[in-house]
C-alpha cells in the first residue's frame, strides 16, 4: 500500500484504476477508526458522501471527469454546508443546519469533490490549540519519540491538519484569521495556503474577525494545495470583499524555479529566544534556495514587533461584533429565561466557551467609549505602518522565507495557563494576515523529538504562483516523507 496524494488519486481515477467509491470507502473506514482517538471530525457524513462519490463515477464512466471528481475532502466546521450541521465548534450552533452552501464549499462541490465531514476547529476559530471546541480537543497524530503525551495539533484549524497528516482525508479546507491554516500544517507535518486577503470569498463562511479572515487549501503538499486552491477561488458577488482578479492557473507555477529570484529574510523574526533547530531549519532553507539559484537579500520590517499587539485588538474587536447576533433570539440555541435580558444572557453564557466569552469581552472594552480612539483607532494605525513595511520590501524581494511558528506542537497538557503565552504562537503568523498577504507554511524537518517543524513563505498581493515556486524547491530539498504515529494507510 502506498501514500497516495490528491493529484496521484485524481490520475489513478481518471485511469480507473480505482473507483471514486472506493476511494470514499476507504477514507471513511479510516475516519471512523481513528476518530475516537484523534477527535478531527465533529461530523462525518457517509450517505452524502457516498452519494457524491457516486455522482464521480458517473461521470469517469462517460469520460466527462470534473477537476476534483472522487476526491475525498474534510470541511472545516466554519463553512455552511446546505443540509449538513454546521457548528463553528460552539454549542450555541450545535444544532445548526444551514439552508445554504458557502462559496467556496459549492465550488469544490462544482468541481466534483467528496465531503466526508465536518472537521473539528478552536470554538468559532478562536485558538491556536484546538483546545477550545465544544466538541472536545483534536489529538495531533504525531507523537514525541520519549513520551505518550496528547500533542495539540495547533489551531484553529486543527481537525483540518489531522485529519490529512492521519491519512483521514487526502484535502481539506482551512480558514486562517492571524495563521489558522498555517500554524496547525506546520504542527502537523503537512502543507497550508493562506491566500491574499479576498481571493475566496467569505461568503457562508462563519465570521471570526471580517477583515481577516481567508478560506484556503491544506494537503500533503504544494501540488495537491495548488489543485484545490484553483477551486476554491474566485470573485463573488455575495462577498464586498471578494477581489475582481483573474485566477492563474497555480500548477504552473511550480516548477518555474527560483533562479534570479529575490527572497528576503526579515530579522525581527530572528528573536534571541528563537530554538536554536528552528533556527537551524531556516537557515538550512535559505541554503536550499541560494542554491537554486536564488539572491537572499536581508530585509528589516521594523513595525512586524508590534504585530501581535495590534492583531488581538483588531481580531477582538471585530469578534465581539460579529459575535453580537449570537444571542438566542435572531441566532443560536435560545435558553429561556423571565426577561429578554435575562434570555441573552442565559444564552450567551450557556452558548459560548471561555475563551470566547474572553475575547468577546476584550473586543467589547476595545471598541467601548473612552477606549475607542486608544486601542482600536491606534491599533488600525499601526496596522497601517506594518503594510506599508511590506510595501516597502516588496520593492525589493520576490518572497519572504521565515519560520512558521516558534516551537513544534506541544502536550495538551503543556499549555501555558495564560493566554498571552497562548497567543504568542501567533506571531511569525500574523504580520502577514494583517498585511492580507498570501502566505504558506510547508515541512521541512523534524525536531529533536521527531516533531515536524514548518518554514514559512509570504508572497506580495495575489502572487501566490511566487509563492508556490518557491515553496517547490524547498520542499524538493527538504524531501519530508515521515508520517506520524497515528496513520491510516494510504490506497495502492
Amino acid at each position: 500500500m502506498s501514500r497516495m496524494t490528491l493529484t496521484a488519486t485524481r490520475d489513478a481515477l481518471r485511469a480507473k484504476k480505482i473507483s471514486a467509491l472506493e476511494v470514499t470507502d476507504h477514507f471513511l473506514a479510516a475516519a471512523e477508526r481513528l476518530n475516537p482517538e484523534i477527535n478531527a471530525y465533529i461530523t462525518l457524513d457517509p450517505e452524502g458522501a457516498r452519494a457524491q462519490a457516486k455522482a464521480s463515477d458517473a461521470r469517469l464512466a462517460k469520460g466527462e471527469a470534473l477537476p476534483l471528481d472522487g476526491l475525498p475532502l474534510a470541511v472545516k466546521d466554519l463553512f455552511c454546508t446546505k443540509g449538513v450541521r454546521t457548528t463553528a465548534a460552539s454549542a450555541i450552533l450545535k444544532d445548526f443546519v444551514p439552508p445554504y452552501e458557502s462559496t467556496v464549499t459549492k465550488n469544490l462541490l462544482q468541481d466534483g469533490a467528496v465531503f466526508l465531514g465536518k472537521a473539528n476547529l478552536d470554538e468559532f476559530a478562536m485558538g491556536s490549540t484546538n483546545m477550545t471546541s465544544h466538541f472536545g480537543p483534536v489529538t495531533n497524530p504525531w507523537k514525541r519519540a520519549s513520551s505518550e503525551q496528547r500533542l495539540v495539533p495547533g489551531g484553529s484549524s486543527g481537525g483540518s491538519a489531522a485529519a490529512v497528516a492521519a491519512g483521514m482525508a487526502l484535502g481539506a479546507t482551512g480558514t486562517d484569521t492571524g495563521g489558522s491554516i498555517r500554524q496547525p500544517a506546520a504542527f502537523c507535518g503537512i502543507t497550508g495556503v493562506k491566500p491574499s486577503y479576498g481571493r475566496c470569498s467569505r461568503f457562508g463562511t462563519i465570521a471570526f474577525a471580517s477583515s481577516l479572515d481567508q478560506a484556503g487549501p491544506m494537503a500533503a503538499n504544494l501540488a495537491d494545495c495548488a489543485l484545490l486552491l484553483q477551486s476554491m477561488a474566485g470573485f463573488d458577488a455575495h462577498d464586498s470583499t471578494s477581489a475582481q482578479r483573474d485566477v492563474p492557473v497555480y500548477a504552473d507555477a511550480l516548477n518555474r524555479g527560483v533562479k534570479g529570484l529575490r527572497v528576503g529574510i526579515p530579522k525581527e523574526y530572528r528573536p534571541d529566544t528563537l530554538p536554536a533547530e528552528i533556527q537551524a531549519l531556516w537557515d538550512q532553507g535559505i541554503a536550499w534556495l541560494r542554491d537554486a539559484g536564488a539572491h537572499i537579500v536581508d530585509v528589516s520590517l521594523p513595525h512586524t514587533q508590534h504585530g501581535l499587539p495590534v492583531y488581538y485588538i483588531v481580531a477582538l474587536a471585530e469578534a465581539s461584533s460579529n459575535l453580537a447576533r449570537y444571542d438566542g433570539v435572531r441566532f443560536g440555541t435560545r435558553v429561556a429565561a423571565d426577561t429578554l435580558d435575562g434570555l441573552y444572557e442565559a444564552s450567551r453564557r450557556a452558548g459560548f466557551g471561555e475563551e470566547v466569552r474572553r475575547r468577546i469581552l476584550m473586543g467589547t472594552h476595545v471598541l467601548s467609549s473612552g477606549y475607542y480612539d486608544a486601542y482600536y483607532l491606534h491599533a488600525q494605525k499601526v496596522r497601517t505602518l506594518i503594510q506599508r513595511d511590506f510595501d516597502a520590501v516588496f520593492a525589493n524581494v520576490d518572497v519572504l522565507l521565515t519560520p512558521t511558528a516558534p516551537s513544534a506542537a506541544f502536550a495538551q497538557d503543556e499549555k501555558p495557563r495564560d493566554p498571552v503565552q497562548v497567543y504568542l504562537n501567533d506571531i511569525f503568523t500574523v504580520p502577514a494576515s494583517l498585511a492580507g498577504l498570501p502566505a504558506l507554511s510547508l515541512p521541512t524537518g523534524l525536531n529533536k523529538e521527531g516533531l515536524p517543524l514548518g518554514l514559512q513563505l509570504i508572497g506580495r498581493a495575489f502572487e501566490e504562483e511566487t509563492m508556490f515556486a518557491a515553496g517547490r524547491v524547498l520542499e524538493d530539498a527538504a524531501s519530508f516523507t515521515h508520517r506520524p504515529a497515528h496513520f491510516a494507510e494510504g490506497l495502492s
